[in-house]
């Protein structure tokens, strides 16, 4: 994946950077000249549906957050930047390689196709 775009950028670069929010993701998918990469269309598809799947959790956790802060539990707010440092651990992580995500990424996989 070390194919460098026109851009001058390497697909594991554009990749890396889809990671960042959906912004660039949606950009990537749309654009031609980085839609063309099943690498890049894979990580901006798998990147998308992580967004969606940690605001979901997010706004759950921060629903279940509001009484527990009543009685001074304090772990569910804990929890949610736990699960924000493994979003950014994964973006870390994928540097060069095809990691799919539970679930998340087999649906990347085929949407990507």
């Amino acid at each position: 994946m070390s194919e460098t775009t026109r851009s001058g950028f390497s697909e594991n670069s554009i990749a890396a950077l889809a990671y960042i929010t959906f912004i660039p993701a949606i950009l990537f998918l749309i654009l031609p000249r980085y839609n063309k990469s099943s690498y890049v269309r894979f990580h901006a598809w798998q990147s998308i549906l992580l967004n969606i799947v940690a605001f979901v959790v997010s706004v759950v956790l921060s629903l279940l957050a509001e009484p527990a802060l009543r009685h001074g539990a304090y772990f569910l707010l804990g929890l949610t930047r736990v699960m924000w440092g493994v979003w950014f651990g994964l973006w870390i992580a994928l540097n060069g390689r095809r990691f799919k995500i539970l679930f998340i990424g087999s649906l990347a996989q085929r949407t990507a196709e």
